[in-house]
């Protein structure tokens, strides 16, 4: 298997806390938010997020091209940010790079986003560009699984996995339900990129040692996008906590067992948070064995749940701990589709 070089992050200008976001709900409500509703979104586990605009932007309605011209402003800055830091931290240059992979479901492009970096970041002209749409928050891991594939193609390949993600571009107050007030809540804007190599010569590196994913029938309804009048409309449906615990946990000890592995056995695990309730079911699944996800739940509480991006700034956290046991990846997204993976020292 592959080994992981380096992972870096970006995130764009505009910071909010929470308090912040409840307040800007309000405003948009015209009244108070009701006790109840301002309970849970309170209780997210999110101190504070990054936006790709002002907070003030969000307040007005906005077409398809005003949501896509965001999308390539702010998304090709953070992607280009977050590479060139990768690069440097694998001590590679552009043209060391044999493909670049973009894991994105908030915006798309054509040209790719991979494509236009070709020039404007100096790689070689002969780069592969794998642009990939629809993983949702289990992108990260399922990026990582197919930037490891093409890694160990052939005599070995170093890839640019980027993951990035403008959840703040799906906002709608025209459609002022509970659903679109807890996405509101939730999701925020974030970019990170991982080296990954094939290649010999890195044997001090972390390597990657399995992946596995599994997508539920009659599952549809749980998380996804509609296309609706001005961008892209949340589909968020069924009580995910309560998945995890009835569905994500036989699957994850079939896939550890696979593996040899008992959840003693493990380091922290970096998972995707997804909001509160979810690192409560997980921290549930793991315990007694493992302590807590106290990475998962940092990040969470300082860049909010960013989809596809979030576990690599866990993975990130844990990795820069010293690895001296695998550790465990875990994503939930669209489909409804659980991503596994393990990491060894």
């Amino acid at each position: 298997m592959s080994k992981l070089i380096s992972i870096a992050t970006a995130l764009p200008d505009h910071r909010i806390t929470q308090d912040e976001v409840l307040a800007v709900l309000a405003k948009a409500r015209g009244a108070a938010l009701p006790g109840r509703l301002k309970q849970i979104l309170g209780n997210s586990g999110i101190d504070q997020r990054y936006l790709a605009r002002a907070p003030d932007y969000y307040l007005e309605q906005r077409s398809w091209p005003e949501r896509a011209s965001v999308y390539s402003e702010v998304g090709r800055k953070l992607s280009q940010e977050a590479a060139s830091e990768a690069l440097e931290l694998a001590a590679l240059k552009p043209s060391d790079i044999d493909a670049i992979v973009l894991i994105s479901t908030t915006g798309t492009m054509t040209p790719s986003i991979p494509s236009r970096m070709i020039e404007a970041m100096e790689f070689d002209q002969s780069t592969q560009t794998v642009p990939v749409f629809g993983h949702g928050c289990a992108g990260g891991v399922l990026g990582l699984r197919l930037a490891n594939d093409l890694a160990a193609a052939g005599a070995g390949q170093n890839v640019l996995l980027i993951s990035l993600e403008l959840c703040s571009l799906s906002y709608d107050y025209s459609q002022f339900d509970k659903k679109n007030m807890i996405a509101t809540a939730l999701f925020a804007d974030g970019c990170a990129a991982a080296v990954i190599s094939g290649k010999t010569g890195r044997d001090d590196a972390p390597s990657f040692r399995a992946f596995d994913q599994k997508t539920w029938p009659d599952t549809r309804d749980m998380m996804g996008w509609d296309i609706g009048e001005t961008g892209f409309d949340l589909v968020l449906a069924r009580d995910i906590p309560t998945f995890v615990t009835k569905d994500f946990a036989p699957f994850c000890d079939a896939f550890l067992e696979v593996q040899g592995l008992a959840k003693s056995d493990l380091s922290e695990p970096a998972c995707h948070p997804g909001g509160g309730r979810v690192i409560e079911a997980l921290e549930d699944y793991f315990a007694p064995d493992l302590p807590g996800i106290a990475a998962t739940r940092d990040v969470l509480e300082h860049y909010g749940n960013m989809s596809s991006p979030t576990v690599l700034f866990v993975l990130k956290r844990l990795l820069e701990q010293r690895l001296t046991k695998p550790l465990l990846l875990t994503a939930l997204g669209p489909g409804f589709t659980a991503a596994l993976g393990v990491v060894d020292p």
